[in-house]
């Protein structure tokens, strides 16, 4: 799909891959809509944007509840590239965590995409085109010990991700699903202990930047890429969990967080 022209609503925008992601689209000729919850941070990215002559619009909202989802969806037409690219989560034992935590982890990334698609995808299916991005963590195809609820949503949208490329195959609308390794953004920052829970044989996989992801994010729309896992390490990982899964498993549980 060629995006100049096109609009493009990306989710998590206000800072790190989302952020870039717009940036980017915007670079293309897109129209982007930024979506998150702080409204002063959008408005930094949407001046960025528009400093470089490109253009874009804030929308601030909180995706983790279903109504503003929908009062999203009632102000921002069906966009033709819908970038799912919230989540938030800490790494924990899954009886170290509350359940409202839990809930909170699991309306962002999972419901937050499910929901946010369902409002679009009836108008993208009835014009026959639009593109989906579903922007999912290593630990989506990686198991690692002290991640549970997390973990959790990341394969939730992994699920959604594979259901809709089977339903929506031949209708003119499709699904990519872009998984980075470890990025340099602020998620670690704002999830103190997660990062010394990645195993140590996942910490051979070099660390990504957002610029390096956003292009991965527009690649994967422009040429129609069903999946792009990088860099090459984490898919090197990710077919030995396929080809080896005990093995796989055992390093990362030896390797990683124990009580």
């Amino acid at each position: 799909m060629q995006v100049e022209g096109k609009k493009v609503l990306v989710t998590g925008a206000s800072q790190g891959i989302g952020a870039e992601a717009a940036f980017r689209f915007a670079a293309h000729g897109a129209h982007v809509h930024l979506v998150a919850r702080s409204a002063e941070l959008l408005d930094l990215q949407v001046e960025r944007i528009k400093e470089f002559g490109g253009s874009a619009t804030a929308h601030q909202a909180d995706l983790a509840d279903a109504g503003q989802i929908r009062a999203l969806a009632e102000d921002v037409p069906a966009p033709d590239v819908l970038v799912n690219n919230a989540g938030v989560g800490r790494w924990l034992f899954l009886d170290d965590t509350s359940s409202d935590e839990l809930v909170t982890m699991t309306a962002v990334p999972y419901m937050a995409a499910l929901l946010l698609t369902r409002e679009y995808l009836g108008a993208m299916r009835s014009r026959g085109s639009g593109w989906i991005v579903n922007v999912n963590s290593p630990v989506s195809r990686l198991p690692i010990p002290g991640c549970a609820g997390y973990q959790s949503s990341r394969w939730a949208l992994r699920g959604l991700t594979a259901s809709l490329r089977l339903d929506l195959r031949g209708t003119g609308v499709g699904v990519s699903e872009v998984v980075p390794g470890k990025v340099s953004s602020e998620y670690f920052n704002n999830n103190p202990g997660a990062e010394e829970r990645i195993p140590a044989i996942a910490r051979m996989i070099p660390t990504v930047t957002p610029q390096q992801c956003a292009k991965a994010i527009v690649d994967a729309v422009e040429k129609e890429r069903a999946e792009h896992l990088f860099p090459w390490q984490l898919k090197a990982f990710e077919i030995s969990g396929r080809l080896f899964p005990g093995l796989t498993s055992y390093l990362t549980w030896k390797t990683g967080t124990h009580r």
